[in-house]
Formats: structure tokens, sequence, C-alpha cells
């Protein structure tokens, strides 16, 4: 992927101006960036704007610059089984190698922009890939009653409707109920 004009002041664009392009060359960092649009699942993610803690180690080799790092960040979502809010968190680790030319990056492969890196779809990729696609908000959550959508954790307990097949519901007042406090 080639990447032209990044903006400098860009959240997620560093500078890799200290490093040179002396192989072994090193610094470190820690950073909070507001997180980007669009990062995570259908059901979960991070919310656009929280604040994403990253520490990173950007280390100059041969072929380009080379990235290592944590990122710590805050999810919201709903349970994909109650529907109810989860608030959680992340941590992740991530490395990605970026080129200084496309004559050594393959198809695919993140490319320096000068002495700029946008660590954004790095940030991205290595959050959703972590992320469950149908996320709980306990490993016991019940869910909801089919019936009539009650959470199973707030009702009763043994909580459940008299279901009665369409099929036999015209033959349900044919017989008297048998009524057990009769004396025989």
């Amino acid at each position: 992927m080639t990447l032209h004009n990044l903006d400098p002041r860009a959240p997620w664009v560093i500078s890799t101006h200290d490093l040179g392009r002396r192989p072994g060359s090193m610094r470190q960092m820690s950073l909070t960036l507001p997180a980007p649009v669009d990062v995570g699942v259908e059901m979960i993610g991070v919310p656009k704007d929280a604040e994403v803690e990253l520490d990173i180690r950007l280390e100059a080799v041969m072929e380009g610059v080379l990235v290592t790092g944590t990122a710590r960040a805050p999810l919201r979502g709903e349970c994909a089984r109650c529907l109810e809010p989860i608030v959680s968190e992340t941590e992740v680790g991530f490395q990605e190698l970026f080129f200084y030319s496309a004559e050594d990056a393959a198809e695919g492969d993140l490319l320096l922009d000068g002495e700029l890196l946008d660590l954004e779809s790095t940030f991205r990729d290595a959050v959703v890939l972590t992320l469950p696609l149908s996320p709980v908000c306990s490993e016991d959550c019940t869910g909801l009653c089919a019936e009539c959508g009650v959470r199973l954790a707030d009702a009763e307990p043994g909580h459940k409707h008299e279901v009665i097949d369409v099929r036999w519901a015209k033959l349900q007042g044919l017989i008297p109920e048998h009524n057990n406090d009769q004396e025989s």
C-alpha cells in the first residue's frame, strides 16, 4: 500500500526523523491518541475519539522502520445474547514493518511517506482481529426469552410459557381440568 502526503499533524501519523536511516537506531514512545472511526465489529468496538494508550518502539532496520507495541483501549458494545450494554477494555500487541521503498515491499506491505508512518490501520487491524463476533456480558448469560423477550437473568426462576401446539388447540376445552383438591 502506497502512502502519499500524510498530514504530520494527524494523530496517528508518527515521524521517524530521529531514527534517520541508521539500522539499529531505536526510539520508544508512550502516546495517548483519540480512537479512529470504525474500530470494531457489529456488536462491539472502540468508541470514536476514546483514549487509546500506545507504548511503541520504533526501530530502524535495513528495509525500513519496524514498529512494535501495545495498545490499550476501551470497548463498548452489547451482549449478543441479552442485548445488555458491555463496557470493557482490550490490550493488543502489534508489529509492523514500514518499508522505505516500494522495491523492497510486496503488495499489501506498508510504506513510509518520507519520514512519516501512519499507525491507524495497524491499530485497527490488531484490535478487530481480537474482538469476539458474538460478545457476551458473562459466560453464563442465558439471553432473552424466545417467547416474550424478557431478559432471563432478570426473570423469575423457571420462567416459561405454556406452549400449545396449534394443531391440538381446538381440543383444549373438550376435557375438563382435573382438580386434585376434589375428594373421590
